[in-house]
């Protein structure tokens, strides 16, 4: 099953795995910033297995000149003890018709340099395609 998380409880629910991909997060910071993203349009999506919690995604639909209309994944995650039996396929396929059904043409993510694994997933199984290099600068 997958629903988005809309109350606290869930949230905190989702917290542990969270943590696995945004290490740098402690259970406060996290119920900030998402309070704050989801007055953005942030969505948070878990995909439950036998009632517990073991994949996430956190989107965000978005209009820019060059996607136009799309869905931007900020967030995609499955629990470390269940890799690979299919959830992060299951969930980002999820997004892909919830994208479709929003009149989106488009689904977007980035993924740090080092997560080769994760690339791999990407352009392999999902059928992405790796366009831009990312930018940033800490002031």
């Amino acid at each position: 099953m997958i629903k988005e998380l809309v109350h606290e409880k869930e949230w905190i629910e989702a917290f542990a795995i969270m943590k696995e991909l945004r290490t740098n997060l402690n259970q406060s910071t996290y119920l900030d910033f998402l309070q704050s993203m989801k007055k953005e349009g942030y969505k948070l999506f878990a995909l439950y297995y036998n009632e517990q919690i073991v994949a996430l995604t956190g989107i965000i639909m978005q209009t820019n000149f060059y996607f136009g209309k799309h869905v931007f994944v900020h967030d995609l995650v499955t629990k470390s003890s269940e890799r690979s039996k299919g959830y992060g396929e299951e969930l980002l396929t999820h997004i892909h018709h919830y994208a479709k059904d929003n009149g989106c043409g488009i689904v977007a993510l980035e993924s740090g340099l080092s997560r080769i694994d994760a690339h791999r997933f990407y352009e392999t199984k999902m059928g992405y395609e790796k366009i831009a290099y990312s930018f940033t600068k800490v002031l």
